[in-house]
């Protein structure tokens, strides 16, 4: 059997990435500091989760000196939350960029909203009322 285990995305401020992460209630589970290939890893995630599954891999790159391209092909992650006016709220108040307001998804009846991490990355917020507070 297979599993999913993380995403690999690479930050230009690691403590500026973990305080965005932060804000959306995931909190660093293990870190990998590699001097001889000069780069940084940490990985995020919710407690939940269980070790090395459904995970995000910040890479920091010591010497990186330009900003990173995203390219056309990745859209997004997703995060379940129980209020996504009150997690937009937050990502608000810790400075965080919110590019589309809480509210439905069409016709759906979902409530989403679009917030950006400090590198640009965009993280889709769905309100899920079973999300772990």
């Amino acid at each position: 059997m297979s599993i999913y285990l993380h995403t690999m995305i690479r930050v230009r401020d690691l403590d500026r990435s973990l305080a965005f992460y932060g804000l959306l209630g995931m909190r660093e589970l293990r870190r990998l500091e590699v001097p001889e290939g000069r780069f940084t890893l940490v990985y995020i995630g919710y407690e939940g989760n269980a070790r090395g599954e459904g995970e995000i891999e910040l890479t920091y790159n010591w010497d990186q000196t330009e900003d990173y391209t995203h390219g056309t092909g990745f859209g997004h992650f997703a995060v379940g939350v129980r209020d996504v006016a009150a997690a937009v709220d937050t990502v608000r108040q810790g400075g965080g960029r919110v590019t589309r307001e809480a509210g439905p998804m069409g016709n759906t009846g979902i409530v989403i909203a679009f917030v950006q991490d400090p590198d640009g990355y965009k993280v889709e917020l769905i309100e899920k009322k079973d999300a772990k507070a």
